[in-house]
């Protein structure tokens, strides 16, 4: 008789087999192996690496071209645990300054930290993610594409947010500008106007409530930040506004970071939805931004990933993004996926409109939890977080 263990269940198998403490932790971390991709890796050091690999135990696949170094450059592939590839990076060292390998050694020891992910919010607050954090949709406009999200008063959105917040909601985020696709844009002080008075009614009524502010011009968010808000939810990653980095900057403002190509009104023509592999190419995107940002002074911890679902995507895409989410989740940067109603779920449902798109939803928050994800953003809170705690209290 024999019983197949998951790799995630191999240390609770020790413990309960009553391993000595120091062979439980010796031998957990070799129960799963782990592929890691290696972008752009000169010849001679693939070579390099693959032999130190294999005297690892481990493995790693090459471009075809490389073993004769007859291409300058490629992807490897690795196949080993975590102390393989500590083990992998100490070895290294000494050839630091060989064909590129010291930006190899800086990849494999940031893959390698392992400290809790935390965002520090405007005000010195800290958000932290031992639980997935859901964010609730506040539309303050008059053409979300889903009517239940929009409030056009004060006291519709005082009751939809007090509701999201009784429900388990974590985040508030407030929207002035619809970018559904073929959306018109609005002028940055019709959409100040519509987030500031939200903004200002939801921190007087809420003092605690985390709120962010969905926008991409630097004008609103600063207005929107002055008045409480504690995040930016900006859905061109920062390239939208030549400002809204200076803005962040100032007010110590965590930024979501999301991928898009081209505009509410373009995004959908063909060209701006062609990828190699769109997994890969919109987390090298995402990477290259916070990059951007962590160079102008940023940290980790004030910078949150976002794919950017139904965003210059078709229905396959978005797919293809959900199920590759660990792509994105092993940076040291929250991610957020904010798929909640969306088009796609209704087309893969049978061309459901966005009134009857709840169940998709909760499977893409599920996805979420299964790809290492930290927070989703939805229109319906209380069926989300229900749907969360109950995967957290399985996995437990």
């Amino acid at each position: 008789m024999y019983l197949v263990i998951p790799p995630q269940r191999v240390k609770q198998q020790l413990e309960q087999m009553d391993v000595h403490p120091v062979g439980v932790d010796l031998m957990a971390p070799k129960a799963e192996v782990l592929p890691l991709k290696i972008l752009g890796v000169k010849s001679p050091a693939a070579n390099i690496i693959k032999q130190e690999m294999l005297s690892l135990g481990g493995e790693c696949a090459t471009a075809k071209g490389a073993i004769t170094c007859s291409i300058d450059s490629g992807d490897i592939l690795l196949f080993g645990t975590r102390p393989q590839y500590a083990r992998l990076a100490k070895k290294l060292q000494s050839m630091a300054n060989w064909f590129g390998l010291g930006d190899v050694i800086a990849d494999l020891q940031n893959y390698l930290k392992t400290q809790p992910l935390t965002t520090v919010l405007a005000d010195g607050r800290v958000l932290t993610y031992e639980k997935m954090r859901v964010m609730g949709i506040l539309n303050a406009t008059p053409d979300s594409f889903f009517v239940g999200s929009r409030v056009q008063n004060d006291s519709a959105l005082l009751k939809k947010a007090e509701t999201m917040l009784q429900d388990g909601a974590d985040i508030l985020d407030v929207g002035g500008e619809s970018t559904r696709p073929g959306s018109d844009p609005v002028s940055p002080e019709e959409e100040t106007r519509r987030v500031v008075n939200a903004v200002r009614q939801i921190r007087q009524h809420f003092p605690k409530s985390i709120i962010s502010v969905d926008t991409y011009h630097a004008r609103t968010a600063e207005a929107a930040l002055t008045c409480g808000a504690d995040i930016i939810n900006d859905i061109t990653a920062g390239e939208g506004d030549p400002k809204m980095l200076a803005v962040a900057a100032a007010f110590h403002a965590p930024v979501i970071l999301m991928h898009m190509r081209g505009t509410p009104q373009t995004m959908t023509r063909p060209e701006n939805q062609v990828y190699k592999n769109v997994a890969e190419d919109v987390t090298i995107y995402l990477l290259a931004r916070a990059r951007e940002f962590i160079q102008k002074g940023f940290t980790k911890q004030q910078l949150i990933l976002d794919p950017g679902l139904g965003f210059a995507k078709n229905k396959e895409q978005n797919l293809a993004l959900c199920r590759d989410l660990p792509l994105m989740t092993a940076h040291g940067m929250p991610v957020l996926l904010a798929g909640s109603r969306k088009g796609f779920i209704g087309k893969v449902l049978g061309d459901l409109p966005a009134e009857e798109r709840l169940e998709g939803t909760m499977a893409l928050s599920a996805a979420a939890f299964y790809g290492g994800v930290q927070l989703v953003r939805v229109h319906d809170v209380k069926e989300n977080v229900r749907l969360l705690r109950m995967l957290e209290a399985i996995g437990k």
